[in-house]
């Protein structure tokens, strides 16, 4: 089977593929899907973009009974980023699921509206394990009803010390529920879960490296003192319209962002050790168009939602081989072309010669063009982006900031891009051209009847 139409669907879930634009499954949606639908229980390993997100969440869709006010899925992801991301897709799979709840609930956010969004029972809730094992100690959340419970991206929701909240989230959960479990890399710690949680489960392999056919890897040799300036070099010769660069520490994220920033890229960091607004920020501005590179830890990265990236460069080459291929697989996704440039260090050649092995081929090797520092002219992003101090909870909609972008401040509709509406605050991607010209007519005029305070960041 490839269409979803062969499936015994429930067929209110079409109208959000629809929406979603699938028409053919995936290759882990085609293997996985008859045996979600039947209710078994299934471990599937896949890369990135394959269109996992898509199979399990038809799957817990497929099972939930508008009908009862109860908690009937819960999905587990490692970062908050990632469970917003997930939250989007569930959504518009359910647009035609009337009455349907759909709760976000993980850390870094204010616990009291939380508690108070779970008054009313949502029929499904996307969280990380943290912040819903606080909330189950709190008796705020009641898993007994779980028909379906998803690990997405188990392995770094292991890596990054939740071992123990996931044990006894799962506890609380009926044993004769669905599990479902998703991960790039399948560790011990996973297999034990895996048989500690799971009964009889379907395994989905969908090989990482047949899914990255499309990506043109190369490797280039360097000093460390050189890193910078080939890093330069390579982001100017092939100006990827947006580029992820992966460091290893979040020292060198912060590091690296700020050398590319000096040189007039706009460039920005990601990483764990940020505030959450400042993170949302960030990929607010990645996404937007306002920032053409962003310098990201492997785990800051994870629920990066960016459909068509440019590049990805791995400033250091990881230790894991599998963190590679799911690095790499940011790029080249949606049947498009992609691109990975890796800098490698004498240092870090065993590293290399563990990839090869990996990949099963020989790795293309080249120096990399040095940019001279004192002289780059690096180009700026298009966008530029202007906050604006209120959102959804001063009832602010995306039509409110377009039309007093394209009626007081008088812009042309096409110099408008990308609105985030966030709960307190709004975000607007204007042409940079433009921005200025923006900020003081917004400034100086009125958004839905109000002075609002709007900054450009």
């Amino acid at each position: 089977m490839t269409e979803f139409t062969d499936l015994p669907l429930n067929p209110a879930l079409f109208q959000g593929l629809d929406a979603l634009g699938h028409v053919q499954m995936t290759p882990v949606q085609a293997r996985s899907l008859p045996a979600l639908l039947e209710g078994r229980d299934l471990i599937g390993q896949a890369p990135t973009g394959s269109g996992k997100t898509a199979a399990f969440g038809l799957g817990l869709l497929h099972r939930i009974d508008p009908m009862q006010i109860r908690l009937q899925a819960l999905v587990l992801c490692p970062t908050r980023e990632l469970a917003d991301q997930v939250s989007k897709h569930l959504r518009k799979l359910a647009t035609g699921i009337p009455n349907l709840k759909l709760l976000t609930l993980t850390g870094g956010m204010p616990l009291g509206p939380q508690l108070a969004s779970l008054e009313h029972e949502p029929h499904v809730v996307v969280g990380t394990p943290g912040r819903v094992q606080e909330l189950l100690r709190k008796q705020a959340l009641d898993l007994r009803g779980v028909r379906v419970l998803v690990l997405d991206e188990a392995d770094r929701m292991l890596d990054m010390g939740f071992e123990e909240p996931i044990r006894e989230i799962i506890g609380k959960t009926p044993k004769d529920r669905q599990t479902l479990l998703f991960s790039a890399t399948y560790p011990d710690a996973i297999r034990a879960i895996a048989r500690n949680a799971m009964r009889d489960p379907l395994e989905v392999t969908v090989d990482g490296i047949t899914e990255q056919a499309s990506i043109d890897q190369r490797f280039y040799e360097v000093e460390l003192a050189q890193k910078p300036a080939a890093l330069a070099g390579l982001l100017l010769e092939h100006n990827p319209d947006s580029a992820v660069v992966f460091c290893n520490t979040r020292r060198d994220a912060d590091d690296v962002a700020a050398s590319l920033a000096h040189l007039g890229f706009s460039a920005l960091a990601l990483h764990g050790d940020m505030e959450q607004r400042d993170r949302d920020e960030v990929l607010v501005r990645f996404a937007n168009r306002s920032c053409n590179v962003l310098v990201a830890s492997d785990v800051a990265a994870r629920g990066l939602d960016i459909h068509d990236l440019g590049a990805v460069v791995n400033y250091e080459l990881p230790t894991d081989p599998d963190v590679y291929v799911h690095r790499i697989g940011r790029t080249g996704r949606a049947g498009r072309s992609g691109l990975a440039l890796s800098l490698c260090t004498p240092r870090e050649a065993p590293r290399a010669v563990q990839l090869e092995q990996q990949l099963g081929t020989q790795l293309r090797w080249s120096r990399p063009t040095l940019a001279n520092l004192k002289g780059v002219k690096a180009p700026a992003a298009p966008m530029a982006t202007l906050r604006i101090d209120a959102g959804r909870g001063d009832k602010l909609r995306p039509g409110d900031i377009v039309g007093a972008i394209t009626g007081d401040a008088g812009l042309p509709f096409e110099a408008i891009g990308k609105i985030d509406v966030f709960a307190t605050r709004s975000y607007v991607a204007i042409q940079r051209t433009q921005a200025d010209k923006a900020l003081a007519r917004l400034q100086a005029g009125k958004i839905k009847g109000r002075n609002l305070r709007v900054r450009r960041i």
